[in-house]
């Protein structure tokens, strides 16, 4: 049962982590590299000269990009293993695991990990203004903790009781609020940080989906094999 866990989660991972990170180097990475030009100063919002909207930025570095990939893969091998956890639990009440259905888990984990949270605490580009870091890290992981399980809530609760604080969960963080900065200012421009949220979103949602996918694949793969082993 383990070697299936291990095994599942770290193939899942490791191929949606690659996926995503070469998807954040060409998409997402690009605004990054433009908002620093504008917390650096190099750039002026608003400055006395015109600014291109269109600056010409660093080109492929082997070392910083390199590492990003690694990161990003183990980001994601991370989440595979909170994810193959998770779908154990669930084929064990009786819900079928495959590669389709892992497809939803994987909207599933972006809706608790990135859609969530974004909705009041947006991801942000370097350079803008922001709350203190500690209590927006203790905002986030509350908010994630509160979708994850209203979302297995809404999926295994038989109570309309439960289905209600479901609600509620998904609901409180937001009517809370996230902790927010004492004065809206900061040095790039609005369309940047605009374009770095929805590309942030927008890949996270790919990864997931690729990862939930994968995950549920090899997990019934590894259960194949298990079966096929036994029947041996």
């Amino acid at each position: 049962m383990f070697s299936k866990f291990l095994t599942s989660a770290l193939f899942a991972g490791a191929v949606a982590g690659l996926i995503a990170g070469l998807l954040q180097l060409v998409f997402v990475q690009p605004v990054l590299l433009h908002a620093e030009l504008y917390e650096s100063g190099e750039l002026l919002h608003f400055g006395g000269d015109l600014v291109t909207a269109h600056p010409i930025l660093p080109g492929f570095d082997a070392v910083r990009d390199g590492l990003s990939l690694i990161f990003t893969m183990l980001t994601y091998t991370g989440y595979a293993l909170i994810l193959v956890a998770v779908m154990s639990v669930a084929e064990g009440r009786g819900a079928r695991i495959d590669g389709r259905i892992g497809m939803m888990w994987g909207i599933a984990g972006f809706v608790t990990f990135h859609l969530a949270p974004a909705f009041t605490l947006a991801p942000e580009v370097p350079g803008v203004a922001a709350a203190e870091i500690s209590a927006r890290q203790i905002w986030w992981f509350a908010t994630v903790a509160a979708a994850g399980v209203a979302l297995w809530l809404i999926t295994f609760a038989h109570s309309w009781a439960l289905r209600g604080l479901a609600v509620v969960l998904l609901a409180a963080p937001h009517l809370i609020g996230a902790p927010e900065p004492d004065s809206f200012t900061g040095s790039v421009p609005p369309e940047i940080a605009a374009l770095f949220a929805a590309r942030a979103l927008g890949v996270g949602l790919a990864a997931w989906v690729l990862l939930g996918a994968f995950a549920g694949y090899f997990w019934r793969r590894e259960a194949a094999q298990g079966t096929a082993s036994v029947g041996a």
